[in-house]
């Protein structure tokens, strides 16, 4: 009995050599996610912290010259309202390129050291040794979408208001300060044109507003001069003329003041690209909306904007596999060659997302399609690459 209870205690004591094995290759696969997580992230911040320096570099060559002809302006000035936004703005432009060339760079030196090798010579899939790495491009596309849909609108209307006041020159002022010959739809029936309107001085000309029954129409107003007071959100019609066309005799009315309501307002006339960058994508969206109910013919800038601030993010995966696929084998050439075959593709990259974006603003395109393009074209040459490496 009593070996019989010795003999059950020494099986209890005893480990699974199998269990204990899988429980020490989980741990050093922890190990290898933790080492390859470690090198992503401070790679690319080394990297985004080469890049984004240059950038400035450029930049204070370029403007240097007017920021000195701003006497008000001080260095602290110039730092805190311009160049910490101009960080964040191109902090998340340089984000893709910064982790393609940093995930080449520590990948084919770990590749030229053998460690691959070694990885792969343990009982490492490719499948598996890529597992960190993808956790690394989701982190970084989390930030990326929060980023771009929050924090860089705010960002690109700090640095607008800030070049508008120092930087712009007085012609370009006015070029954005006032629209001629632009028409609104504010609801099915009703429209409105504008033959000129200045927004400072919130004063407009040849203003004529038309209400429709179906294809009849049957009220108009013109008017010489219309003016907005943003105190009571109300126009002022000057010297104005009221037409309601009858069924057998047309009506006239006209008198020199009319202060009347509209359902819009002034920034509602103004559609230019840089109005796009500074909504944060909720109200872009809404304003998108609210603008093809009105009937506005073109707004595939505004489109285009509002979808490359997700298609961008979420090329962090495409950019990572591809980069690990091309560097992870160790090459006769040495790491050159990955980092020029990476950087020409990503020039590529850039190149077509540029394209697409051009392409997707025009009238007769499909925005969201022209958005993606860049990412479905190399998002099917990093599968084909995946396949290729992972035989």
């Amino acid at each position: 009995m009593e070996a019989d209870h010795g003999a059950s205690n020494g099986q209890a004591t005893v480990k699974d050599p199998f269990t204990a094995a899988l429980n020490k290759t989980n741990r050093d696969l922890k190990i290898l996610d933790r080492y390859i997580l470690r090198k992503y992230f401070t790679t690319f911040i080394f990297t985004l912290l080469i890049l984004i320096p240059i950038a400035m570099a450029i930049d204070v060559s370029e403007k240097v010259g007017k920021f000195l002809k701003a006497e008000e302006l001080s260095v602290e000035d110039i730092i805190n309202q311009y160049y910490l936004n101009f960080v964040i703005n191109y902090g998340n432009t340089f984000m893709p390129l910064a982790l393609f060339i940093s995930v080449i760079l520590f990948t084919s030196k770990m590749a030229g050291n053998s460690e691959i090798i070694a990885i792969h010579g343990s009982g490492v899939s490719f499948k598996r040794f890529l597992k960190p790495y993808m956790i690394g491009a989701a982190i970084i596309t989390l930030i990326s979408l929060y980023a771009n849909h929050f924090i860089v609108p705010n960002s690109n209307k700090s640095l607008e208001l800030f070049e508008e006041t120092y930087l712009r020159s007085i012609y370009t002022k006015k070029a954005k300060s006032s629209v001629s010959k632009v028409s609104l739809q504010l609801s099915k029936d009703d429209y409105v044109y504008f033959g000129y309107f200045n927004f400072k001085s919130k004063n407009g000309y040849n203003f004529s507003y038309e209400h429709f029954d179906g294809n009849k129409l049957k009220y108009k107003v013109i008017a010489q001069n219309i003016r907005w007071n943003e105190e009571d959100s109300t126009f002022r019609l000057s010297t104005y003329r009221k037409r309601f066309i009858g069924e057998q005799k047309d009506s006239l009315d006209s008198g020199s003041f009319m202060d009347t309501v509209f359902n819009f307002q002034p920034k509602d006339l103004l559609y230019v690209d840089y109005l796009a960058r500074e909504m944060p994508s909720l109200s872009l969206s809404s304003h998108i909306k609210e603008s093809e109910n009105r009937g506005v013919k073109n707004l595939n800038n505004y489109k285009v904007e509002l979808y490359k601030r997700t298609s961008l993010p979420i090329s962090s995966f495409v950019l990572t596999l591809i980069a690990v696929t091309l560097a992870s084998k160790k090459r006769r050439g040495g790491i050159g060659v990955n980092i020029a075959a990476g950087i020409a593709l990503m020039f590529l990259y850039v190149f077509f997302m540029k394209v697409s974006e051009v392409l997707g603003s025009t009238a007769e395109s499909i925005p969201l399609l022209m958005v993606w393009i860049p990412n479905i074209i190399f998002g099917l040459i990093a599968t084909y690459l995946y396949v290729n490496a992972n035989k």
